[in-house]
């Protein structure tokens, strides 16, 4: 007869699962939590748009409403040119991202796959620019954008006119290949392998064609991520438009947004409607590309 033996398993290792359990229950509860928090004041902006300006401030606070109106979209598009503003908003930014996609991508490749002399002591160099305050770099980017030869009536010394101040190019210009556009592309590029490059000038392609044709079909998920970075920085910029830009028929969507507050007061709701209007092209974008932003943002920065 075979004699069965009874497994004993101890108390701890029974409160091991349930353990876990609970700290995951405590986890995402806590996720949770965090997640509401940080969704409440899209959601108060949300509310606030179409609530009638009667229960914008009521006590107590109206977290739920069922007077809804549009009359604050109505007045955000009436009010001020605000359809010219997101036009205006979307050349620039528009602009912005093909210019540092190129030039950014370009500049990217240069810095991983050639091996010219001063290589690494520019990227040093781009490394160091990074890290200076775009506001110390403002004033000295107004006095060049003022004084540029033979631009906006200035002559060949770069005087007697305003150069491309009050001009949409003094706004594309000076982020046409940004530090951060080099420094992702550059990180990417890296991950790729030279065979390809190497294979390619055997067969006699130039360095552009093995860049053009070869290296940045690959590079799409870090595009796509540089493509929304860029496009937010533009569309979400305010004070550089603000100091460049004096023509009220070339201002920005933030610039609009700016209307709505006059005379020591706001006008809430259509500058909330306004507000929600302006996120939409980052919000589409974002659905659009996310998939290739997940994989941009995993394989960028792999190599230094």
């Amino acid at each position: 007869m075979g004699v069965t033996r009874e497994k004993h398993i101890s108390p701890m290792k029974l409160g091991l699962p349930v353990r876990k359990r609970t700290l995951n229950i405590l986890f995402y509860l806590l996720c949770s939590i965090i997640a509401i928090i940080m969704f409440l004041p899209f959601y108060w902006s949300l509310l606030t748009s179409f609530k009638p300006d009667e229960e914008m401030f009521s006590m107590p606070i109206k977290w739920v409403t069922t007077n809804l109106t549009f009359e604050h979209y109505l007045n955000a598009f009436t009010t001020v040119p605000f359809s010219l503003y997101f036009w205006n908003s979307f050349v620039l930014a528009a602009s912005g991202v093909l210019l540092n996609l190129f030039f950014g991508s370009l500049s990217g490749y240069a810095f991983a796959k050639l091996n010219f002399k001063m290589n690494q002591p520019f990227f040093r160099l781009l490394l160091v620019s990074m890290m200076v305050p775009g506001i110390v770099t403002m004033i000295p980017s107004v006095y060049v954008l003022r004084h540029i030869p033979l631009m906006g009536g200035n002559d060949l010394f770069g005087s007697g006119g305003y150069g491309l101040m009050n001009s949409f190019w003094g706004i594309i210009l000076p982020g046409a290949s940004g530090t951060f556009a080099v420094f992702f592309m550059r990180q990417f590029f890296l991950t790729l392998p030279k065979d390809m490059m190497e294979m390619a000038r055997i067969e006699g392609c130039g360095e552009f064609k093995i860049f053009w044709r070869i290296y940045l079909p690959l590079t799409k998920p870090a595009l796509a991520t540089l493509g929304i970075f860029t496009f937010q920085a533009g569309w979400n910029s305010f004070l550089w438009p603000m100091i460049v830009l004096n023509d009220p028929a070339k201002a920005t969507i933030q610039m609009g947004l700016q209307a709505f507050s006059y005379n020591y007061q706001t006008d809430y709701g259509p500058m909330m409607a306004g507000a929600l209007v302006a996120i939409l092209p980052i919000l589409v974008l974002f659905l659009l590309l996310q998939r290739y932003f997940i994989q941009g943002i995993a394989f960028s920065g792999i190599k230094g």
